[in-house]
């Protein structure tokens, strides 16, 4: 069955808006979140866009998130900024830090902002875009509530701590690499229970240590690290720059947004944005990355070697057109709040594409 299609993004990040506005958000928050879920929604990252409307605006309801709040910066020298943003969305602060990283950038060539005191941020490479629409190379890392276990250990000690970086196209279609630093991401996990569907083999362990295929025992065990010890590496890289070096929370110092709703997550980010003008023109960097690109294409006969990002800018162009994909659980999700919060249900501009 074909899965119907809102007509139009602008309009349904207007529905984001309102629902965020009926919920407590302010208004500022409110735009930038909304901006956010919808291009979560536009590249195909669901799991990332609407249907975490509920537990946002119950996290608000509750007093995880501040609404409004109130971010300072504390610039430490030309290149480095610390935010704190004062418990607010994470996507929000985030959004700041990515700004004044670029900021920092112009003038200096290179800027890093790292954020304390914020909350879950969503998909790392929103804000890689943004950097690479600058014309930089990006770097952008976030801790999260332990759910992964170090390398040999049983304990979960790290998030899924997802790391993103990425790099400016002449054509625009950046190069957006985004993953968790775990051997899955939370949110499969959730719709593998929800799904009733089995993990893959070697991926968690059970609150005894043991493998498990069984999602549901994640809660009480853990998920692993991707590729072992790499991914291990990987995952204290994150939490040390993002968390440690932030002042943000550190392991069970970051608190679940799901488990918790009234407590701030405590979450850290960490951005970086690097100038490529200060190393040579524009155009010098974009005909060396499109030779580099080509070599990755042709490396198969096929000439089909996909680039980190890729699907996703396939996905924007497509629902951009046509109009963002919305299942039945996306659209009951929706429904529900419209209603609860005496918002008009759109569903009148949607239609059914081949």
């Amino acid at each position: 069955m074909n899965k119907p299609r809102y007509t139009g993004s602008d309009a349904l990040r207007d529905v984001c808006i309102a629902l965020f506005r009926a919920g407590g958000v302010d208004q500022k928050q409110s735009c930038e979140v909304a901006n956010n879920l919808i291009w979560s929604e536009l590249v195909g990252r669901e799991n990332f866009g609407l249907l975490r409307l509920p537990i946002y605006l119950e996290r608000v309801a509750m007093g995880g998130l501040k609404c409004p709040c109130d971010p300072q910066f504390s610039n430490r020298s030309d290149t480095i900024s610390i935010l704190d943003a004062d418990a607010g969305f994470g996507q929000y602060a985030a959004n700041l830090a990515t700004e004044r990283a670029v900021s920092l950038a112009r003038t200096s060539g290179v800027g890093m902002v790292g954020v304390r005191n914020s909350n879950f941020f969503g998909t790392g490479a929103y804000f890689i875009n943004k950097i690479a629409n600058a014309g930089m190379v990006g770097l952008v890392l976030s801790n999260s509530f332990p759910k992964v276990t170090a390398h040999g250990g049983l304990s979960p000690i790290f998030g899924t701590n997802p790391l993103a970086f990425g790099a400016p196209r002449r054509n625009g279609e950046h190069l957006l690499f985004d993953m968790a630093t775990s051997a899955l991401a939370g949110s499969t996990v959730r719709e593998c229970i929800e799904n009733d569907t089995p993990l893959p083999d070697g991926f968690a362990i059970d609150q005894n240590g043991a493998p498990t295929t069984d999602a549901t025992k994640v809660a009480d065990g853990a998920l692993l690290p991707v590729a072992g010890a790499k991914g291990y590496g990987l995952s204290l890289f994150v939490e040390i720059l993002a968390g440690v070096l932030t002042g943000a929370g550190v392991a069970d110092g970051v608190s679940s947004m799901y488990s918790d709703v009234s407590a701030p997550g405590q979450n850290g980010h960490f951005m970086v944005a690097i100038d490529v003008s200060r190393f040579m023109t524009p155009d010098e960097f974009y005909t060396k990355f499109e030779a580099l690109i080509v070599s990755i294409k042709g490396s198969h006969p096929s000439n089909d070697i996909l680039l980190p990002g890729e699907i996703r800018w396939r996905n924007y162009h497509r629902n951009l057109e046509t109009g963002i994909p919305l299942g039945d659980t996306t659209r009951k999700v929706v429904e529900i709040l419209c209603r609860q919060h005496d918002v008009p249900v759109p569903w009148a501009k949607t239609r059914q594409v081949a």
